[in-house]
C-alpha cells in the first residue's frame, strides 16, 4: 500500500524533520510513503474572517491539485471521528484488504482546512479537540500509522 502525507507548510525545524525521517525508515518495510508539502500563506496578525476565509481556499486549491484520483482522502480535523489506535489500525487493514491501493492523509495550516477540502474527503478523523502545530501532527501521524502497521502484524510496541 502507498500512504501520502499531503501537508500545508514547510518543516523547517531539524528535530521534526529527524523524527519524520526516523518514522519514514520505520514505516519503510511495511509500505510506500510519499510526504507532499504544499505552500501555505502568511496570514497577518488580526486577518479578517474574509481574509482567512481566502487563505484556506487558496491553501485547499493546492491540496486538491494534489490529490490523486483512486485515493481514499483521510482528512485530519478537529469535528472529525477520533478512533484509538486499534480503530485506525483496522481501518488501515481494512481499505487494503477492499483493494485501495493508496490513502492520502490531508494536514491543514494554521487556519485549518478549506471546505472544499473536507467535502472531498471519504472521512475526517481527529488525534484530540486540542489543535497542534502542524509539523508535529506530521510526526504523530506517522508515529500513529507506524503503530497501525506493528498492530496488523501482531507485533509488539510499548502501550
Amino acid at each position: 500500500m502507498k500512504i501520502t502525507i499531503l501537508s500545508v507548510g514547510k518543516i523547517k525545524e531539524k528535530y521534526w524533520n529527524m523524527a519524520l525521517d526516523e518514522y519514514g525508515k520505520r514505516l519503510s518495510r511495511y509500505c510506500r510513503l510519499e510526504m507532499i508539502e504544499v505552500a501555505d500563506e502568511k496570514t497577518p496578525d488580526g486577518a479578517s474572517e474574509a481574509l482567512e476565509h481566502q487563505i484556506r481556499q487558496k491553501e485547499g486549491k493546492r491540496l486538491l491539485d494534489k490529490i490523486p484520483g483512486g485515493a481514499h482522502v483521510i482528512a485530519l480535523a478537529i469535528e472529525g471521528n477520533m478512533p484509538d489506535s486499534v480503530e485506525l489500525s483496522r481501518k488501515i487493514e481494512r481499505l487494503g484488504i477492499h483493494g485501495t491501493a493508496h490513502i492520502v492523509f490531508i494536514i491543514g495550516g494554521s487556519l485549518g482546512l478549506d471546505p472544499e477540502v473536507l467535502n472531498r474527503a471519504d472521512e475526517q478523523i481527529s488525534f484530540s479537540r486540542m489543535t497542534f502545530p502542524h509539523q508535529m501532527m506530521r510526526v504523530i501521524l506517522l508515529e500513529q500509522i507506524y503503530r497501525s502497521y506493528r498492530i496488523m502484524n501482531g507485533e509488539p510496541y510499548h502501550k
